[in-house]
């Protein structure tokens, strides 16, 4: 078995294990109704062990000796690095400037950063995507969820 395979296979093991760790873990918080605290944990902890079960799956058809295009690409630590800072830009501002704001702010950038170098940025788009995608996501936990997202600077 190849380097490249054995990686994809613990890649794939990694999360399902995670995965399966954190549903029991979910599983000891007290249920009151079907949307409540222990909801979004369901949620992620079963979408972790089903991309863990997809990465073995791609694991195993992975075909070894002939190179993919994937193999030959080089990874673009660059963006990963700008998604990183990204993130904890929008984890320390979000309380002083809001919720609203900072998604805002922070799918607009994120779209810039992932947009391929050969693609044209689409501000306008890529605007118009985050004024409603944070108007949406603030409205659904404000009222079906009556949970309150910091407002900051809207308040």
């Amino acid at each position: 078995m190849s380097d490249i395979k054995k990686r994809e296979f613990a890649v794939g093991v990694f999360f399902l294990v995670v995965g399966l760790g954190y549903l029991y873990m979910t599983s000891t918080l007290p249920r009151k109704q079907f949307i409540d605290a222990a909801f979004v944990p369901y949620v992620l902890s079963t979408i972790m062990c089903v991309l863990g079960v997809l990465q073995l799956r791609a694991a195993s058809k992975l075909v070894v000796g002939e190179p993919s295009a994937k193999q030959a690409e080089q990874p673009d630590y660059s963006t990963v690095l700008k998604t990183l800072g990204l993130i904890v830009a929008y984890a320390a501002l979000l309380e002083p400037v809001g919720f609203p704001i900072m998604t805002i702010v922070y799918l607009f950038t994120q779209f810039i950063v992932l947009t391929p170098a050969d693609k044209k940025i689409s501000y306008l788009t890529y605007g118009i995507i985050s004024v409603i995608t944070s108007a949406a996501v603030f409205t659904t936990f404000r009222y079906a969820f009556d949970m309150m997202l910091p407002v900051g600077l809207m308040n």
